[in-house]
């Protein structure tokens, strides 16, 4: 499904009865929605799924050349947009990565409308690409040994209409103050990050300092883990919601 706005068309697809608690899944730096494609099946049986791509990213076009039109604000902007066309006032929230800074900006601009989320991979703090990378390796590995098979990735995970315009969306979390929007957090959430993603270390400190979130650690499992261990994050996300 598409929405045409004055200066982007956004992309979003729906799964699932209506009748359903809604649920919003917010896609990782550098994917796409296609990038839920292997949980989405399972979630449709007790949800109301709804995946977007940001503008710029994925099937989403951003028609500004402006790098101002990329920002944490204007994606928020367009996900109400979104749940408005399809006349959704609350909803629970699944985010990983990047799509969790992100989401974590949305919650603090418009707590009213999150339910519940689960933050994947969470981190606040600077992020270390190669950590991840390095992290990510290890832990394959180790799930090797362990004979846990090797998931092929949803087509379509990663690719976008325009290259350029999708590395220029991911711009958006330098400008936006993520510490403090975290704080603004008063709905329950859940945070799963695998214990060989550097990012761990953000996600027990936001824990911390929080009165609202619970953490699960993911064993042997690197950052990227709704891709990697589609199977264990479900099984994860469906046990918080008690499904």
């Amino acid at each position: 499904m598409e929405l045409e706005l004055d200066q982007a068309k956004l992309y979003f697809n729906v799964k699932g009865n209506k009748s359903n608690p809604p649920l919003v899944l917010w896609h990782g730096a550098g994917c796409s929605s296609r990038m839920w494609d292997v949980v989405i099946e399972e979630l449709q049986r007790d949800f109301y799924s709804i995946t977007f791509d940001i503008r710029g990213a994925g099937r989403s076009v951003n028609y500004s050349q402006d790098k101002a039109s990329y920002t944490f604000k204007r994606y928020s902007e367009d996900l109400n947009k979104i749940l408005d066309y399809l006349d959704i006032e609350k909803f629970h929230l699944w985010s990983m990565a990047w799509g969790t800074r992100a989401a974590i900006a949305y919650s603090s601009m418009y707590p009213d409308r999150v339910i519940s989320a689960v933050f994947s991979d969470a981190s606040i703090g600077h992020a270390d690409v190669e950590a991840q990378k390095s992290g990510l390796k290890e832990a394959l590995k180790e799930q090797e040994k362990l004979g846990i098979a090797r998931y092929e990735m949803p087509q379509g995970w990663n690719e976008h209409l325009d290259a350029e315009s999708a590395r220029l969306s991911l711009g958006a979390a330098s400008l936006f103050d993520l510490n403090k929007a975290f704080k603004k957090i008063s709905f329950p959430f859940l945070i799963m990050t695998g214990d060989y993603d550097p990012n761990l270390t953000s996600s027990r400190d936001m824990i911390n300092n929080s009165d609202e979130g619970e953490l699960r650690v993911l064993e042997n499992v690197g950052h990227g883990s709704v891709l990697q261990r589609p199977d264990l994050t479900l099984e994860n996300f469906l046990d918080w919601h008690g499904k």
